[in-house]
């Protein structure tokens, strides 16, 4: 019987780039942890908490690189506020949070933005709950908001991070057997060392394809170039080390050193071609692919186009979906805007009936012309009957008498 094989390790199971979209999940948790926040003034009855969250839009999403856990996220958040005022009156109005994302929480680049609207008519004792609202309940928001990344590392990175613990237990042991004898050092020592024979290394061929991404930003082609080969922005958009001398034949290190390679030329705003390995065990040692990176500037926006030549067979997917979510997500995360083609969307039942008017419309062409071609033959069947009829009428005519002779013509001498 076959020994089963051992499971991998955590360190090599973990390498792979994964991503786990919780956009749904973190809209929950906005609306359930967002809602328990209540603060309270320092006049007797005053009092203020967040009502409703009205709208959460953007993406969230857990990744992972390296066997490190990365939050990846940036919403807008728009919500309802209400409170007491001194004098009892009941006061409403809405918050809006333009930004909550990763970079505002965790990388600390900048500050929470509030924008705060009073719907309730102004007195003295409003003015008094708004102000506190402002003050009080923003810092209340604040410290909730940054609780969201661990609470998506603590719900959702089990599902991502494969766990050290074996999954299964081992090969059972050997039973107890004669151990071999133990060699004496004299032995050992008079004893030839046995050459190793030299194994010839055998380079295989690897099947591969070629993987392409392309996406529309409202960007010039030139930031979009720095963007890629300057070392100081490149981490903006991985958010993990990079090395980088945009110099033909320099060798370059993106993600903290999940891909690396070497440029091979450079066309500033124009074009980047590099080598390109990803630094997991599910790439072939030593193999290297070939990223073909074209910017293309409208009048509008700058088309980028990824091309990566020499992608293993198998790998197709999985690295369209990294190209997707640590280039283009990552250029989306620091504030690119992606423009994505508007395609109409249309029900099931529209395209039914469109199906339905255009069969019609086919079935009422047809029989047009069909008649048409009827009714062309007409006038030509209409003259060769009166021929026929003439033809056959005018000897008859003649034989009976009846048809008129021709008219003498007279002559007077």
């Amino acid at each position: 019987m076959a020994a089963i094989p051992a499971p991998l390790p955590a360190s090599t199971a973990n390498w792979h780039w994964k991503n786990k979209n919780i956009t749904r999940w973190g809209t929950e948790w906005f609306e359930h942890e967002l809602t328990t926040i209540t603060v309270t003034g320092e006049q007797e009855g005053e009092v203020v908490s967040v009502s409703q969250v009205k709208e959460v839009d953007g993406d969230i999403e857990l990744g992972q690189r390296k066997s490190k856990l990365i939050t990846i996220f940036d919403c807008k958040v728009v919500l309802a506020w209400s409170g007491t005022a001194s004098d009892g009156t009941e006061v409403n109005g809405t918050l809006t949070i333009p930004e909550v994302s990763h970079e505002i929480i965790c990388d600390k680049l900048s500050d929470f933005v509030f924008n705060w609207s009073l719907s309730t008519a102004a007195s003295p004792a409003v003015d008094a709950l708004f102000a506190l609202a402002r003050s009080k309940l923003s810092t209340a928001l604040e410290t909730k908001l940054s609780t969201f990344p661990s609470a998506i590392i603590d719900t959702h990175g089990r599902d991502l991070t494969v766990s050290a613990d074996p999954s299964r237990s081992a090969t059972p042991a050997i039973p107890n057997a004669a151990a071999p004898p133990v060699a004496s050092s004299s032995s050992i020592a008079s004893a030839p060392a046995p050459a190793k024979p030299k194994v010839a290394e055998k380079k295989t061929t690897i099947n591969s394809t070629t993987v392409v991404v392309e996406a529309d930003f409202m960007a010039t082609a030139e930031d979009l170039y720095n963007l890629l080969t300057d070392e100081k922005r490149i981490p903006a958009w991985t958010r993990a080390p990079a090395q980088s001398l945009a110099q033909p034949g320099t060798e370059y290190s993106l993600f903290g050193g999940g891909v690396k390679g070497k440029y091979v030329s450079l066309s500033p705003g124009k074009e980047i071609v590099q080598t390109w390995a990803l630094q997991s065990p599910s790439w072939p040692s030593g193999h290297e692919a070939t990223l073909t990176t074209t910017l293309d500037q409208s009048t509008d926006s700058t088309k980028v186009k990824f091309s990566l030549a020499g992608v293993p067979s198998g790998m197709e997917e999985e690295i369209k979906r990294n190209i997707e979510g640590y280039y283009i997500h990552g250029f989306k995360s620091i504030g690119y805007v992606h423009l994505i083609p508007s395609t109409p969307v249309h029900s099931s039942s529209y395209v039914r009936d469109q199906t339905q008017l255009a069969t019609e419309r086919n079935r009422r062409a047809a029989q047009s012309a069909k008649a048409s071609g009827t009714s062309s033959y007409l006038p030509a069947i209409a003259i060769a009957t009166l021929v026929l009829v003439a033809a056959f009428a005018i000897p008859y005519l003649s034989s009976s008498g009846l048809a008129p002779s021709s008219s003498p013509v007279s002559s007077h001498k």
